[in-house]
């Protein structure tokens, strides 16, 4: 049940405060009201590809001051996850398909990420979104799951928001992987509760005062729903609104956009 009042956002990006380049709104004002109110923010993204301090200076530069903490990325997610599974983590030797977000993340845990020629030895497979993806890459990571390897994956996001549309996302290459093997990876971002339980005690407050706000249904409010946060959907970014009206059971909140959503919140 949602508490009385709001405490913390967990915020997604794509879609919520930007589409491509371009901002949603005044977001500098946005966030400023986001302060004044007293609630604490972070942000939890499936997209895994920049690290922390990157996005911080992306949101720099859309006048969102924030620190590297507040910053969660479904890569984040998937090497604290991996460090709670494989005890210890130093030595463990990871075959990776992603980018520097993934290789940094899952390095900064003591794990050894190797590439295609010493993918034989890997003990572990993580996939991610690889915009350099090939196919000696598909073909390590399908023989290696094949053999028995554990198999992880960032996020199950088909699609990744482009200026000119939606292209493959890390969903997609993780399918072929999948077709050919027959096995499904576990997964630490949305809609799998990992990334928002990470990102939640960041924030420290409970989770009944957590609200979680993104633009997909399938990946952000299912996300919420399964893990027990209130949630709101802003209209921004994917979804159109007779999609929403059609979801059971409905976010606790809709809105056109961030700004309305912050207005609108008692």
């Amino acid at each position: 049940m949602m508490a009385a009042t709001i405490q913390s956002l967990i915020l997604d990006m794509d879609g919520v405060l930007w589409r491509g380049e371009a901002p949603i709104g005044d977001l500098a004002a946005i966030f400023a009201q986001i302060r004044a109110r007293g609630l604490r923010f972070a942000f939890a993204t499936n997209n895994g590809t920049r690290t922390p301090e990157q996005y911080v200076a992306r949101l720099a530069a859309f006048g969102i001051p924030a620190e590297p903490w507040q910053v969660v990325t479904s890569s984040l997610a998937l090497a604290e996850l991996l460090a709670q599974r494989f005890v210890p983590p130093h030595g463990r030797r990871v075959f990776a398909i992603g980018e520097i977000g993934l290789f940094a993340a899952l390095q900064e845990k003591g794990f050894d990420v190797v590439g295609v020629d010493e993918a034989e030895q890997a003990e572990i497979v993580v996939m991610g979104i690889d915009r350099e993806i090939n196919f000696r890459k598909m073909v390590e990571a399908t023989l290696l799951v094949r053999r028995g390897r554990p198999f992880y994956a960032t996020n199950p996001d088909r699609t990744f928001p482009t200026p000119r549309g939606e292209i493959p996302g890390a969903g997609a290459w993780i399918s072929v992987v999948v077709t050919a093997t027959g096995i499904e990876p576990v997964y630490a971002g949305k809609p799998a509760s990992p990334l928002l339980t990470l990102a939640q005690q960041r924030l420290g407050t409970s989770r009944e005062a957590t609200l979680v706000v993104g633009d997909r249904l399938e990946t952000d409010i299912a996300a919420a729903q399964a893990a027990g946060f209130p949630c709101a959907l802003v209209l921004s970014g994917v979804t159109p609104r007779a999609q929403a009206a059609d979801w059971n059971p409905p976010p606790d909140f809709i809105a056109e956009d961030l700004a309305s959503l912050i207005a609108s919140l008692p």
